[in-house]
């Protein structure tokens, strides 16, 4: 058994072909017990939702890459708990990584019956701080207004993300409202407070030696040296009592974004008596999502999925 908080683990391959994930898929079954592989039937994939009808604020055109939206995953009927997650991909805040960090992620989250909402946000060149954090706290809100039409529980809604992806997690966890009460759009009168967090190998740091100066250039723009909005944007330094509960994963082999981040992250939570969860495996690179074949770095998602059961976030309500 796997004791709870930091665990130290060995070895990572990355698997990027399909042929291998599904391989990895009934390994994980068959060897290590895993809780979860992907179903032989498609997830209930839905329409890929707008996140705003009339336009997104600050959008600099009408092109798809202007247009925020949420592709929706819906748990199984018979698998439903009431739980969803709005996903972001990494990508440095330059690309998407859609598949292993957004339509994998949203099958396994679906295979123990949480709803995904895997959010394409708005990226840089063309687009900056504060835009992706309008997309995400905007993607929240939408999936709480909707909640009854696509049966999921308003208290049981997280949010997580991958590398830079996990950074507007983070800001996600760290940055939020209660809604607008007296706006005319439904949406807006919802929260965007996650209900819990899920960072994995999350750059977080906007401001340290092991910060990753790609995602910082590609979040500030032209306020690189901007130092109030430097230190907003580290957001282990907005963790406060209201954050809430959130799981980490990180790698000590991981040299895109080191594993230092997850862990000021993870020390903020503490000191603020946040209920917190800390991975750190011995060994993988950087950008695994769910295609690892290693023994170890595979039973990732059993670990996310049995904090998320002690939290009660998996009960059918």
């Amino acid at each position: 058994m796997v004791s709870p908080g930091l665990y130290i683990g060995r070895g990572v391959e990355e698997c990027v072909t399909m042929t291998k994930i599904l391989r990895w898929a009934v390994l994980a079954l068959v060897a290590s017990g895993s809780v979860w592989a992907q179903d032989k039937k498609s997830p209930l994939v839905g329409p890929i939702v707008y996140l705003w009808e009339k336009g997104a604020p600050l959008a600099q055109g009408d092109d798809e890459k202007d247009k925020p939206n949420i592709s929706v995953y819906l748990a199984p009927e018979e698998k439903a708990n009431g739980a969803a997650c709005v996903v972001c991909p990494g990508g440095g805040y330059g690309f998407l990584a859609k598949d292993h960090e957004g339509h994998q992620v949203a099958q396994f989250f679906n295979s123990i019956g949480v709803s995904a909402f895997v959010l394409s946000y708005r990226l840089a060149p063309r687009y900056h701080h504060p835009c992706m954090m309008l997309d995400v706290q905007r993607a929240i809100r939408t999936v709480r207004a909707r909640a009854a039409e696509w049966k999921v529980d308003p208290n049981r809604i997280g949010v997580m993300g991958f590398s830079a992806g996990g950074h507007l997690a983070s800001t996600a966890v760290t940055h939020f409202d209660d809604g607008k009460a007296d706006a005319e759009d439904i949406i807006e009168k919802a929260g965007c407070r996650p209900d819990f967090g899920v960072l994995i190998y999350p750059v977080i740091v906007l401001d340290k030696p092991y910060t990753h100066q790609g995602s910082r250039k590609n979040l500030l723009g032209d306020k690189l040296n901007d130092a109030e909005l430097n230190e907003d944007l580290s957001t282990e330094k907005r963790v406060t009592a209201k954050t809430p509960p959130c799981f980490l994963l990180h790698t000590s082999g991981d040299t895109g974004v080191p594993p230092e981040n997850s862990i000021d992250f993870y020390l903020a939570l503490r000191k603020a008596k946040v209920p917190a969860e800390l991975h750190i495996i011995e060994k993988g690179q950087h950008g695994f999502g769910m295609s690892s074949k290693d023994p170890v770095l595979m039973t990732w998602p059993d670990r996310l999925a049995a904090w998320l059961g002690s939290r009660g976030l998996l009960k059918k309500g």
